[in-house]
């Protein structure tokens, strides 16, 4: 049965609703919400809340994660592109999409990867890592390309292999870019960094690429840091 998700949303604060216009979707999102919660707090093995400043952000991504294209139109989302989390240290980044993960799709299908370990990897094993999560990131015997969600972005650095410096998450995301373009790859990506670190990091033609590839969803600079 469907709902209209209309004025349903309000914080526990008791202060005005999220959403205030009448939107026909399948899901209580209010009850959702309270899953990521239960969730969340078998996941992180502490209780696990969902502040106020943050409920925006998780709503958007619940609503994606569930494919929920009305809500995620009104949103102004795209279901063809993945999400760019951004936020400041501590937000809850991760911790948010490694729930949803588990709640609102197969885990396998929603392949995590640390930055950090993906660069650690390209350190040992060279330019096969880079196809591996790029032009080979299949599922066998099939032209379905895989969906990765990459974790802080930004704290990966430049490694060597074999005394050659690589950008090693720089030119998996422009591989993966072309794989978007051609075969609608999806790529999802967590980072305290904002566009211009981005920039600073990874050079003008992939962040001009980033804007194509992802759906913007940030945290207010003001969510306070969860793990003290």
């Amino acid at each position: 049965m469907e709902n209209e998700n209309q004025e349903k949303i309000p914080g526990q604060d008791g202060s005005k609703p999220i959403r205030t216009k009448a939107i026909q979707t399948p899901y209580d999102y209010v009850t959702l919400l309270k899953m990521v919660e239960a969730h969340g707090t078998v996941m992180c093995g502490h209780p696990y809340k969902i502040h106020d400043i943050d409920r925006s952000p998780i709503l958007k991504l619940l609503a994606y994660f569930l494919q929920d294209r009305a809500i995620v139109e009104d949103d102004g989302l795209d279901l063809r592109k993945g999400v760019l989390v951004t936020g400041p240290v501590g937000c809850g980044k991760s911790s948010i999409v490694k729930i949803l993960r588990t709640m609102t799709g197969r885990p396998r299908h929603l392949r995590l990867y640390s930055c950090r370990d993906v660069a650690l990897d390209y350190a040992l094993k060279g330019h096969d890592v880079i196809l591996a999560h790029s032009r080979n990131a299949y599922y066998p015997y099939t032209v379905v390309p895989r969906t990765h969600i990459y974790d802080d972005l930004g704290l990966e650095g430049t490694v060597k292999y074999w005394g050659n410096d690589c950008n090693v998450m720089a030119e998996i995301l422009l591989s993966r870019y072309d794989m978007f373009l051609s075969c609608g790859m999806i790529t999802h990506v967590t980072t305290n960094l904002n566009s211009s670190e981005i920039e600073a990091v990874y050079g003008n033609r992939l962040r001009s690429r980033m804007r194509e590839m992802f759906n913007l969803v940030a945290f207010d600079s003001k969510s306070r840091d969860k793990r003290r």
